[in-house]
């Protein structure tokens, strides 16, 4: 059993887990942080994303990287398109920011049941999936996928991109302010509407490219979404709403314990180690691992 734990395909698996965790969930804290707004159907952007991967390589030969792209380009501009329609009023109307969260989660679970009939009118309800870069790795005794490790090298390369952008670009310093303090962003003269914008987009072509990415590793379908959202929640509150690098502890703590507690126990008690690591951060510290502690 010890041999088990500590091989390094136990270990790669909770990082490739870890880094996919820190990719959606950080798409997701971002619109949560700068906007205040629910997004229930993350998941469902992300297997739109794996059909656009999985459709290029299918129907049309295209080689699934430049799916990647794709999928982050056509999530984008659906996120352009549900903030001009649906949220560029609603987060401008100072009037109904108490109620912004609840209607914000109403839309968005209008959208995801919109994406998931999309998708199966298009596709069909049927899983789908494609081989590529399935040779196994080797050295000594350990083996795995390359597809798995061209994941984690992406999930992991594109997190790290957008924690810099965010540092150190300047949309990224912006993004930033709003998260931290609304109202001074404004008042220093930062454009809120314009910076949302770049929010959805963004957090949209994080969904996108998660989408795709798990598209090289496991099927997809139109209705698969939803435990990839449940899962984003859990770790954006591990975290800590709000905070961006909460995203990232948050995704290596549940993949560890949910990678290296099956391996112990088995896959039956997968819900059980999650939802009670979740309970448990939840009483120790309610604002999450990185979240900020709310002063009365």
């Amino acid at each position: 059993m010890l041999s088990q734990l500590l091989s390094p395909e136990l270990l790669l698996a909770a990082l490739m887990l870890a880094s996919t965790y820190a990719l959606v969930a950080l798409g997701l804290n971002l619109i949560y942080g700068a906007m205040r707004l629910l997004d229930v159907a993350h998941g469902d952007i992300m297997m739109l994303g794996g059909y656009v991967a999985w459709s290029g390589l299918a129907m049309w030969g295209v080689n699934p990287f430049v799916g990647m792209v794709g999928a982050m380009l056509i999530a984008a501009l659906l996120g352009a398109a549900c903030y001009a329609l649906f949220f560029q009023r609603m987060v401008r109307n100072t009037s109904i920011a108490a109620r912004l969260e609840s209607n914000s989660l109403l839309i968005f679970f209008s959208i995801s049941i919109i994406l998931q009939n999309v998708l199966s009118l298009a596709f069909t309800a049927d899983a789908r999936s494609y081989s590529f870069l399935d040779s196994l790795v080797r050295w000594g005794d350990t083996s795995i996928a390359l597809n798995r490790l061209v994941v984690l090298a992406i999930s992991a390369g594109a997190t790290i991109l957008v924690l810099a952008f965010l540092r150190f670009g300047v949309f990224g310093i912006a993004i930033r302010a709003l998260i931290q303090q609304r109202d001074a962003a404004a008042l220093v003269g930062i454009n809120a509407d314009r910076t949302n914008r770049v929010v959805f987009c963004l957090g949209f072509a994080l969904a996108g490219l998660a989408g795709a990415l798990i598209s090289m590793t496991e099927s997809v379908t139109p209705f698969g979404g939803f435990p990839y959202t449940i899962a984003a929640f859990v770790v954006v509150i591990l975290g800590g709403l709000g905070s961006l690098p909460g995203a990232l502890a948050g995704g290596l703590l549940l993949a560890f314990v949910e990678v290296y507690g099956m391996a112990l126990f088995s896959a039956a008690y997968r819900s059980i180690l999650v939802y009670g690591l979740f309970i448990l951060i939840l009483f120790i510290r309610p604002q999450g691992l990185l979240g900020r502690r709310e002063h009365a």
